[in-house]
């Protein structure tokens, strides 16, 4: 696997950058040719928290993770559990989307509970009405959701509106 490791206000050192080769390496054993994947590492320093966050972008797919802890070692294993427990938990559905590309998982073993497939418990209908992004923002706080649907009114196009972890707004515009 090849690695792209950068820092944010934080310097990767020496000892970080050969933590996160062995730790992100261990993802080898799922790809048949890990040679052709580049994982992307970027690390945050927040001052109380270190974050990390891993993408590692394979042909139709993207595996992408993220983690904060007061101690960085601490993240980096975090994250890389979370990697692993999403290509245990996808791998039918891996192996599906990849089966006809040069890129191959290697079968593994994985538990019951985890092999489960994800279904739609619920569908909803929203009636779709032109409003302003500030509007947008006021029906997705009415509703106490973290994201919210809409017409935008400027644009007249379909975007979402989604409440980011620093409590900040993202939104999301269909072409």
């Amino acid at each position: 696997m090849k690695y792209n490791i950068r820092g944010s206000k934080l310097e990767v050192t020496d000892a970080i950058r050969s933590y996160i080769e062995s730790k992100v390496g261990k993802l080898n054993k799922y790809f048949e040719n890990p040679d052709n994947v580049t994982a992307s590492v970027l690390i945050k320093g927040n001052g109380y928290d270190e974050k990390i966050e891993v993408t590692i972008p394979i042909k139709n797919t993207i595996l992408r993770a993220e983690s904060s802890n007061k101690d960085l070692y601490a993240a980096i294993d975090l994250v890389i559990e979370k990697l692993e427990r999403q290509i245990r938990k996808n791998k039918t559905r891996l192996h599906r989307v990849h089966k006809d590309s040069a890129l191959e998982f290697i079968d593994f073993e994985i538990n019951e509970e985890e092999e489960k497939e994800e279904q739609i418990v619920r569908r909803k209908t929203v009636e779709m009405k032109p409003m302003s992004e500030e509007e947008a923002i006021l029906q997705m706080n009415m509703i106490d959701h973290d994201f919210f649907i809409f017409k935008n009114s400027d644009t007249d196009e379909v975007s979402v509106i989604y409440k980011r972890k620093d409590n900040q707004y993202g939104i999301i515009e269909v072409k």
